[in-house]
């Protein structure tokens, strides 16, 4: 699992061959969550935040923190073109 960044003790990280849509994951001091990266008809429309099934979700403070982090890389994501086979028609 590649640590993509750490803020403040904040770890994002993601598993290879893991499901549709992107996401990361976010651990902290034990806790995780994850942040879906929706995209519909090839836009960004949100981050949703989640508990990970087994596990403590992360506290309201770092999970502000995830939100905005993957807010801020999404941008990323759209200008190299990662997220054409994910993205949700309507």
């Amino acid at each position: 699992m590649p640590k993509l960044y750490e803020y403040f003790g904040l770890i994002i990280l993601f598993y290879s061959n893991e499901h549709a849509p992107i996401h990361v994951h976010g651990k902290y001091q034990g806790r995780e969550s994850k942040a879906e990266i929706i995209f519909e008809n090839g836009e960004f429309k949100e981050v949703r935040v989640s508990a990970v099934k087994g596990k403590e979700p992360l506290d309201s403070k770092n999970e502000k923190r995830l939100r905005k982090l993957v807010e801020h890389f999404k941008k990323i994501l759209c200008r190299n073109g990662l997220t054409s086979s994910y993205t949700i028609k309507k």
